[in-house]
């Protein structure tokens, strides 16, 4: 059996069984879809999704990029990309991606979640493109090689930081294009979907792409998103629809902060300014502000941790260490569809109680680590913190949005969180 797909048999697994388990869930009171409508639905979402998780490929893929670099010495005598280089980098970007959507935001709640899409997903890809043949000239002494080298954080910031701000069309335009799809009363589920998506991409970033960089030439870390997300952008194209109107079905109401507003389109300014004096928007925008830290440092850093520290530590040889992607792959799933069936069936669709829990989880696991963060628990601590950060994540940023932006606004609404 191919090792790629020995490593993403878990996963199926355990997608198989989610798969079952959601769909013996008994019907929401209250909302009833045909088979026809759930059947499109799933046609409209999937395709949406997994270029979602493909463009996670384009984004995390820097990190493995780093440890490719790390270990090709420069004229200076040091690595192509340190830590420091890589935290540059990455800063740059991350910079980039929040401010971009304060405009994309507006953007996407005016042409729609299909154009997002469409244009996020060209500009990473070309991005990664880019990023893939400044790699190749580097590593082959290609044309520019000399001065890419010399300034590679520079060039490298400059490229990432533009592909992140395409990036940044990928949240809004997966929670506009589905907003009209869901009641807010199944958006619980949604959230569930959200998170497997995410998780999705995270392995395609990490365990794929430590494949790829141990199989071929490091600019295919690059490359291979580039060409998944063309691939999808036609697929897109003409698959995905904003409404079930558009798919020839018909529109429902959501039950959400739109529904009943049929008067005139506000303007992106007054709408921020409404959603910024909401205390529920600006209460889960904080609270979202803690998790991109919390989920970040453990996406990011435990494999540099492991890395470095082995010789006192030894969590190289770890079980956890040797298949990162696929468990914080599993891990985020099972944050997301616990967090999202929970919301639903448990706490009437509220999404705050849900987030409570798992934050409480990671409150735990926090001040675990203080006290263990020298040992061989570390791996393991890391994943059970995982799962609650994602779960969080794809609950507030997914679902809450939809639920307080309303369809209408739900751009501005992602944007602002």
């Amino acid at each position: 059996m191919p090792e790629w797909l020995q490593e993403f048999a878990p996963i199926g697994v355990l997608l198989a069984v989610v798969t079952v388990v959601m769909a013996r869930l008994p019907p929401v009171e209250g909302v009833d879809h045909s088979a026809a409508f759930k059947r499109r639905r799933l046609f409209n979402w999937l395709p949406l999704g997994l270029t979602y998780a493909f463009l996670y490929m384009g984004r995390y893929n820097l990190k493995v990029s780093q440890h490719g670099f790390g270990d090709v010495i420069g004229a200076d005598g040091l690595p192509l990309m340190t830590n420091a280089d890589f935290s540059a980098i990455f800063a740059a970007g991350t910079i980039t991606y929040g401010a971009s959507f304060l405009l994309n935001g507006p953007l996407t709640d005016r042409f729609g979640g299909k154009f997002s899409i469409l244009v996020g997903s060209a500009g990473s890809a070309v991005m990664n493109l880019l990023m893939g043949l400044a790699t190749w000239s580097v590593l082959n002494q290609g044309p520019g090689a000399t001065i890419i080298e010399d300034d590679l954080t520079l060039v490298f910031s400059l490229l990432y930081a533009v592909n992140m701000y395409f990036q940044s069309f990928g949240a809004v335009a997966i929670v506009k294009c589905n907003a009209p799809w869901f009641h807010v009363r199944e958006r619980g589920v949604f959230g569930a979907i959200f998170g497997i998506l995410i998780s999705l991409g995270i392995y395609f970033a990490f365990d794929v792409g430590y494949m790829i960089k141990d199989a071929l030439p490091l600019e295919w870390v690059f490359l291979t998103p580039f060409v998944l997300l063309v691939i999808f952008w036609i697929i897109d194209l003409f698959v995905v629809k904003n409404t079930p109107g558009e798919a020839g079905l018909l529109d429902f109401d959501t039950a959400d902060a739109s529904s009943g507003d049929d008067g005139p389109r506000k303007g992106p300014i007054e709408v921020f300014i409404m959603m910024a004096r909401n205390p529920v928007i600006m209460t889960i925008a904080c609270i979202e502000f803690c998790s991109g830290f919390l989920r970040q440092a453990i996406m990011q850093w435990f494999r540099s941790f492991a890395k470095q520290t082995n010789e006192a530590l030894g969590l190289m040889d770890s079980f956890v260490y040797d298949n990162w992607g696929m468990m914080l792959c599993c891990a985020g799933i099972m944050g997301g569809v616990v967090a999202g069936i929970i919301s639903d069936r448990v706490f009437q669709s509220r999404r705050g109680p849900v987030a409570a829990l798992l934050y409480g989880g990671m409150l735990v696991a926090a001040i675990v680590m203080v006290f263990t963060y020298q040992t061989g628990f570390v791996p393991w601590l890391v994943v059970l913190m995982s799962m609650a950060i994602i779960g969080v994540h794809g609950m507030l940023s997914g679902t809450a949005s939809m639920d307080f932006g309303g369809k209408r606004n739900v751009g501005i609404a992602v944007g602002i969180i």
